[in-house]
C-alpha cells in the first residue's frame, strides 16, 4: 500500500481538497474555504498545514469573531444550496465554545458547516493546558462536548489513523441532505502536529452524489388521491423547495391545479409573490390572506417544511376538523410530522411524480374566487400598512422602510436579515421576485446572523448585490464580519435600523401585560432600574471608522436617494435609518407565549385571560 507521511493538519487539508458533491451531473467542491481565527491550539497544526497545503482550492480566510464565522459558513452553504461550505477553525477554549452558537444555527436550519475546533493535549501531559476547563470526576472531557447535541456529527481525533475512519463519515453527513448540520471534529493541538503514514488512497478524489430520492410509488398515489378528495387544498412552501430547485415544478402544479401557495421563511420566492396563487407567508407572521385561507384548509400539501411553530401559529392555524397532510421531506423526521401521509424523497421529485397523478384536478370556481377575494383584500391591506406618513417630521416606520427597500433594489439583489422585529415584518411585506432575493436565518432566530450572513451570501455568489437588514441591537451585538468583507474585496451595504433596544421584545413585553422593563437602550435612572434618558450610539462614525462608506436617511425621499448613492459605491456602505420605535403592524397569526398565570398587575391578569381564550384554539394535528 503506498503511503505518504503527513501531520494529521496536512493530511485534513489535503483531504478535504479532494472531496466533492454532485447533483444532476454536476460536480461542485464540498468544501471551500477555512475561516479562521488562530491560538495556540490551531496555529501551529491546521494553520502552518493550511499555509503550506491549503494554496487557492482551499483558502483561508481572517475571521474577527467565532460565531460570525460560523454564520457566514451557514449562510454560504444556503445560498450554494447545501452543494457547498466552509470550514471554521478555532484555537482551545473561548475560541471554540464561541463557535457553538453558530453550530446550533446551522443544524437547527440543516445546513452543512465544518468545524474544526483546537483541543487540549491528548497526551495530557501539559494539562491543564491554558484555557482547559478541567472536572474533578473525569479527564475525557473538554469544552468541545459542548457541541456534541448541536452537531449532527461530532468526533474527537485522539490518534491520527482515527483521521482514516472519521473523515469519510463527516463528509457524508455533510453531502446529505437529510443529514446535514454542523459537523464538528475536534483536534487536540499534540495531534494536529503528530506524523502518519497515511494511504496515498485516502487522499484521493471523492465524489458525494446526492441523488433526487423518489417516494415509493404506493404513498404517492395515496397522497394524490387525498388530493384529488380535498375540497379546500392548500401547499405550504419551505426551504425543500429552495435546495432541491423546485420552484419551476412548483409554479406548474399551481398553475394546473389552482392550488394556492403559502411560504415559510425559508420558502419565500419559491412562488413569486405577486402570482395569483401565492398568498405569501403562513403561520405567526403571516398575511391576513394566508392565514384565512389555511383556517378553513382539509388537505396541506408540506413542501420541504419543518413546520416550525411560526409557520403553524403554535398549531393554531389549521382549524377544519378533519384536515389531512401530506409531507414531502428528504428528512423522515420532517415527512411524518402532523401524522402526514409521508413521501420521505426530493421535493422537485415528489412533484414529478405528483403532476401527472393529478391530471385534470383543479379546485372549485367558489375557492378559486374565495382565494382571489382574499389575496385582493390583503393587496390593499399591505398598501397601507407600507405607506408613509404624511407629516414631514415623523420618523419612518419600518413597514415604509421595507416598501422603499424593496422598490429600488432589483432582482439581482439578496436582503439578508435574522432575529428581531424585521424577519415578521419581512416575512409578510417583501414582495419576492425569485427565490433569491430574501435570506432569512429564522429557524434559530439568532441576533448577529445577518451581516456574517451578509458576507457568506456575498462570498457563494459575488454577482449579487447583498444588503443586510439590522436593527442597532442585532449591530451591537456582532459586526465584525464587515472587516472581513472589506479585507476580501467584498461590497455589503447594511441598513442599520436603529429603534433604540430590542423593541420587538418590548413589544411582546407590553402585549402579555408587563410593563416597559430591560429592552430600551437607557440609562439607569436614580431610582435603580434602566428607566432614564435614551442611550444614544453614532453608529454614523461607527461604521466609518471601520472603513465603510456611512450615509443617513430621516425620510423616504433621504432613503431612495442613499440608495441610490450605495449602488454606486464600490465599497462597502452603511445606511443608517432612525426608525418610529413604537410603530408595529398587525398580527395575523398567534404565538404561544405563555403570560404570568398570577399576576398584582391588572394589564398582566387580563393579558392571562386572552392567552387563555387564544390556547383553547389550540389542536393536536396527528
Amino acid at each position: 500500500m503506498e503511503t505518504v507521511e503527513l501531520t494529521v493538519a496536512a493530511a485534513l487539508v489535503r483531504f478535504l481538497k479532494a472531496q466533492y458533491v454532485t447533483r444532476d451531473g454536476v460536480e461542485h467542491r464540498l468544501v471551500n474555504g477555512v475561516f479562521g481565527i488562530f491560538g495556540h491550539g490551531n496555529v501551529s497544526g491546521l494553520g502552518q498545514a493550511l499555509s503550506e497545503h491549503g494554496g487557492p482550492e482551499l483558502p483561508f480566510l481572517q475571521g474577527k469573531n467565532e460565531q460570525g464565522m460560523v454564520h457566514a459558513a451557514s449562510a454560504y452553504a444556503k445560498t450554494r444550496r447545501g452543494l457547498g461550505t466552509l470550514a471554521c477553525t478555532s484555537s482551545v477554549g473561548p475560541g471554540a465554545t464561541n463557535m457553538i452558537t453558530g453550530a446550533a444555527g446551522a443544524t437547527a436550519n440543516r445546513l452543512p458547516v465544518l468545524l474544526l475546533p483546537g483541543d487540549v493535549f491528548a497526551n495530557r501531559r501539559p494539562a491543564p493546558v491554558l484555557q482547559q476547563l478541567e472536572h474533578s470526576l473525569s479527564q475525557d472531557i473538554s469544552v468541545n462536548d459542548c457541541f456534541r447535541p448541536v452537531s449532527r456529527y461530532w468526533d474527537r481525533i485522539q490518534r491520527p489513523e482515527q483521521l482514516l475512519a472519521s473523515l469519510p463519515e463527516a463528509m457524508r453527513v455533510l453531502a446529505d441532505p437529510a443529514e446535514r448540520g454542523a459537523v464538528t471534529i475536534c483536534l487536540p493541538e499534540d495531534v494536529q502536529a503528530e506524523a502518519y503514514a497515511f494511504p496515498v488512497s485516502f487522499l484521493r478524489k471523492r465524489v458525494y452524489s446526492q441523488d433526487r430520492l423518489e417516494a415509493p410509488a404506493r404513498k404517492v398515489e395515496e397522497a394524490a388521491h387525498a388530493i384529488r378528495s380535498a375540497r379546500r387544498p392548500l401547499v405550504i412552501a419551505g426551504g425543500g423547495v429552495y435546495y432541491s430547485e423546485a420552484g419551476p415544478a412548483l409554479r406548474a402544479l399551481s398553475e394546473q391545479t389552482g392550488i394556492p401557495v403559502t411560504v415559510t421563511h425559508a420558502g419565500k420566492g419559491s412562488l413569486p409573490d405577486l402570482h395569483p396563487n401565492a398568498l405569501g407567508a403562513l403561520g405567526v407572521s403571516g398575511t391576513a390572506a394566508a392565514n384565512e385561507v389555511a383556517e378553513r384548509a382539509d388537505l396541506v400539501l408540506c413542501l420541504g417544511t419543518r413546520l416550525g411553530d411560526f409557520t403553524t401559529a403554535s398549531k393554531t392555524i389549521f382549524q377544519d376538523e378533519a384536515v389531512q397532510f401530506i409531507g414531502v421531506n428528504v428528512n423522515a423526521m420532517d415527512a411524518h410530522k402532523h401524522g402526514a401521509i409521508a413521501l420521505r424523497g426530493d421535493v422537485r421529485a415528489v412533484l414529478g411524480q405528483l403532476a401527472p397523478l393529478l391530471e385534470g384536478v383543479r379546485i372549485s370556481d367558489d375557492y378559486a374566487s374565495e382565494i382571489a377575494r382574499a389575496k385582493g383584500s390583503w393587496d390593499a391591506l399591505h398598501a397601507e400598512i407600507v405607506s408613509s406618513r404624511t407629516e414631514p417630521e415623523a420618523p419612518l416606520r419600518q413597514a415604509s422602510v421595507i416598501r422603499i427597500v424593496n422598490d429600488h433594489v432589483g432582482e439581482r439583489a439578496t436582503i439578508v436579515h435574522a432575529a428581531g422585529s424585521l424577519p415578521g415584518d419581512l416575512q409578510k411585506l417583501w414582495r419576492s421576485r425569485t427565490e433569491h432575493d430574501y435570506h432569512s436565518e429564522y429557524a434559530y432566530s439568532c441576533m448577529g446572523y445577518e451581516i456574517a450572513g451578509a458576507l457568506g451570501v456575498k462570498m457563494a455568489d459575488p454577482s449579487r448585490d447583498v444588503y443586510a437588514l439590522v436593527g442597532d441591537g442585532s449591530y451591537l451585538m456582532l459586526h465584525a464580519e464587515l472587516l472581513t468583507a472589506r479585507q476580501e474585496g467584498l461590497k455589503i451595504t447594511v441598513l442599520l435600523l436603529d429603534n433604540h433596544g430590542y423593541q420587538c421584545i418590548h413589544g411582546l413585553q407590553r402585549s402579555c401585560g408587563g410593563r416597559s422593563f430591560g429592552n430600551e437602550l437607557r440609562y439607569r435612572a436614580p431610582a435603580g432600574e434602566l428607566a432614564g434618558e435614551r442611550l444614544t450610539v453614532d453608529f454614523v462614525r461607527h461604521a466609518e471608522s471601520l472603513g465603510l462608506r456611512a450615509l443617513q436617511a430621516r425620510n423616504e425621499r433621504e432613503l431612495a436617494h442613499a440608495l441610490e448613492a450605495a449602488a454606486r459605491e464600490p465599497g462597502g456602505v452603511l445606511i443608517y435609518v432612525p426608525v418610529d420605535p413604537y410603530a408595529q403592524i398587525p398580527a395575523f397569526g398567534w404565538w404561544d407565549v405563555p403570560v404570568a398565570e398570577v399576576s398584582g398587575e391588572p394589564a398582566v391578569t387580563e393579558a392571562r385571560g386572552q392567552y387563555e381564550h387564544e390556547r383553547a384554539r389550540q389542536r393536536f394535528l396527528g
